[in-house]
């Protein structure tokens, strides 16, 4: 039996005289995935792309994609977090297996607690998808991560696969994994993995204070975290397929900080311990009707200590725990062909106990409600939703924000020009917003109640293109080019009044960006082939609140406005090559576009080769990365320096 299958059909005439019936056959399979046929933009990469470029996390494999603004504080246990399209990390949906992780407290989640081993798939969406059979909340976001983990595969005969995996490297990196597929009966199997990662993060940098260039060591940049997962898959063919996952994350991290000159050691220690269990029902109630069932238990503890004298008993101890309470259910149905409805409804419950000083103990109630409709043929993709959205909050002290109620509209439509060059044009408008953290509303003295929703709009226009040249040995080429236009406002800043910060709707942004991507694939002799992937960012971010001040018309921080990537892959009969590069332009850590601001733009290559042995049913699969591969010295967030050139290999075996 096999629980994943991906099939390609193709009809032909076939002259004969004889006529057999054959019996009902039930095919069931997963729908191949084209980002190029997408009515708004979508880009992905999958396991095998993860191994030509010898990716080792989910970040690197994000870098790759165009628009996207990788927030990263450095080394190994170094938190990462995604943008896109300079709308920042809280407008990003990040999604395991279709359900929408979420960080009630600070809106952000750092994709480095997700291990690329497990991984199939990972893809990113912008605007309004053409997927309607998804839940509410995934419509609820300005774009979306979607990380899609491995399915048990086994072919006749097969009851079980074992994998273990043993990556080593600088700065103190040991990381073995170990992942086991057991097929149980045909029509259920279960995976689990695990794996344990440890660096001591004591990389060198160069720092610089103007005249001044001294040599320096990270100190407590360390890490120590576990994390397991566990499915079980079950298919009863017309009785539907459910799985049902656990996870777990353990991290105990130092928090090395900014650097500062004369004080390169910081004494802040974090823990992490995130696990969550979830189910996802999926069926074909009738030939036009199919429904979708998710729940979701998510559990979060964090505990933050910094040592120093100036506390009572030398050390500073704040812990906080947060659940949620996740239900969603989605119809689709298709009353003609070619035509499709559906309508889906999420529901779920935020808490958060801390004990920091006047924490308000806040529980908020979500409700998302989301209709949406699909017309599509050879050459039309048309697609429409409306999101409504409803949101109650209580506290045990104090009073809490006002309710919200908003509806929220999307569109997207793309359209076949030139079939025979699969040209396809494409516009997209959404309008999204993102609700306050419970840190922005109620965070001691800094929170504000009275905050506004932050909106944002966007508008896309772009054009796909793919063909091949088998006279050139090109086997394939794509391209897809999209303008966008983005308009924050009601953007949440922190600004001073009197003696201290506060939360207010102070902001307004206009972006204009272009995004371009090329991918290619040549057909060498010797049974060679060369990969080449392009992708290309120019985003104009400016700062548009009250005209006249210092910060009117500058580039918001952190935003480069040219960014790229490129990777080349090259495979032989007796090793595989991997290269890639990428270029991010001059930033600014403030709002005041000045000199005293500007973080230089940086390259960084990243080299890797690796190859495979066959013996009988083991597979053995070495590889060897070299990263930074010039050693640069740069900055991605503004005194967190990242580590110089630094190597990495990886031992896998698999049965």
């Amino acid at each position: 039996m096999m629980f994943v299958c991906v099939l390609t059909v193709s009809g032909q005439t076939i002259d004969s005289t004889e006529v057999h019936e054959l019996s009902d056959v039930e095919v069931v399979g997963k729908r191949r995935f084209s980002p190029i046929q997408a009515s708004a933009p979508i880009q992905a990469l999958d396991t095998k792309g993860f191994e030509r470029l010898g990716l080792a996390d989910l970040s690197e494999a994000v870098k790759q994609f165009a628009g996207v603004s990788l927030q990263d504080y450095g080394g190994i246990g170094g938190l990462k977090t995604v943008s896109v399209r300079s709308l920042g990390a809280k407008h990003t949906a990040v999604s395991y297996d279709g359900v929408t992780i979420s960080d009630a407290q600070g809106g952000q989640v750092d994709i480095s607690r997700f291990s690329l081993d497990d991984v199939e798939q990972v893809s990113l969406s912008i605007g309004q998808a053409d997927d309607i059979f998804q839940t509410a909340r995934m419509y609820a976001s300005a774009g979306a991560l979607s990380i899609r983990t491995r399915t048990p595969q086994f072919e006749e005969g097969q009851t079980f696969h074992l994998q273990g995996k043993v990556r080593a490297g600088s700065f103190g990196l040991c990381n073995p994994s170990l992942r086991y597929e057991q097929r149980i009966t045909d029509n259920y199997a279960l995976s689990l993995q695990g794996d344990w990662t440890r660096a001591d993060g004591q990389y060198p940098f160069t720092f610089t204070n103007g005249n001044l260039v001294s040599h320096e060591k990270r100190k407590n940049s360390d890490i120590n975290s576990w994390r397991t997962e566990l499915n079980l898959f079950a298919d009863w063919q017309r009785a539907g397929q459910l799985r049902l996952k656990g996870y777990w994350f353990d991290s105990e991290r130092g928090l090395p900080g900014s650097i500062i000159l004369y004080n390169d050691y910081h004494t802040e220690r974090l823990e992490n311990r995130n696990g969550f269990v979830q189910a996802n029902y999926e069926n074909q109630l009738a030939p036009k009707f199919d429904l979708k069932a998710q729940t979701k238990f998510d559990y979060g503890w964090t505990r933050y200590r910094d040592f120093h004298s100036q506390y009572i008993g030398g050390v500073q101890t704040d812990v906080y725990t947060q659940r949620e309470y996740y239900v969603s259910a989605t119809g689709l149905y298709r009353p003609t062909e070619g035509f499709s409805l559906s309508l889906a409804e999420d529901f779920f419950v935020n808490t958060l106990d801390a004990t920091t000083p006047k924490c308000p103990f806040p529980t908020r109630y979500t409700t998302l409600t989301a209709l949406a409709a699909q017309y599509k043929d050879e050459r039309w993709t048309a697609t429409a939703s409306l999101l409504g959205t409803y949101i109650t909050e209580t506290l045990e002290i104090g009073d809490a924000a006002d309710d919200r109620r908003r509806l929220s509209p999307a569109a997207s439509l793309s359209y076949l020009v030139w079939p025979a060059q699969h040209l396809r044009l494409r516009a997209s408008y959404k309008d999204i917003f993102r609700t306050p953290t419970f840190d922005d509303l109620y965070y001691d003295r800094i929170g504000n109640k009275d905050l506004a929703s932050e909106k944002a709009t966007q508008y896309n226009l772009g054009a796909t293109w793919n063909h091949a040249f088998p006279a050139l040995a090109l086997e394939y080429v794509s391209l897809t080019v999209d303008g966008y236009y983005n308009h924050v406002r009601d953007k949440i800043v922190a600004i001073p009044t009197m003696f201290i910060w506060k939360m207010m709707n102070m902001g307004r942004v206009n972006i204009f960006g272009l995004d371009a991507n090329l991918a290619a694939t040549f057909r060498l002799p010797l049974d060679m082939a060369l990969g080449l992937n392009v992708s290309y960012t120019w985003q104009h971010a400016t700062d548009r609140t009250e005209r006249g001040s210092k910060i009117y018309g500058d580039q918001i921080p952190y935003t480069a406005e040219h960014a790229g990537n490129v990777s080349a892959t090259l495979e032989t009969r007796w090793v595989n090559l991997g290269w890639t590069l990428t270029a991010v332009g001059d930033r600014y850590a403030l709002a005041q576009n000045i000199p005293e601001n500007l973080i230089p733009g940086y390259t960084e290559q990243q080299l890797t080769a690796n190859r495979t042995f066959r013996f009988g049913k083991c597979q053995l699969r070495l590889q060897a990365e070299i990263v930074n591969l010039c050693d640069k010295t740069y900055d991605v967030i503004r005194y967190y320096p990242m580590p110089g050139r630094s190597f990495r290999t990886s031992v896998q075996v698999s049965y």
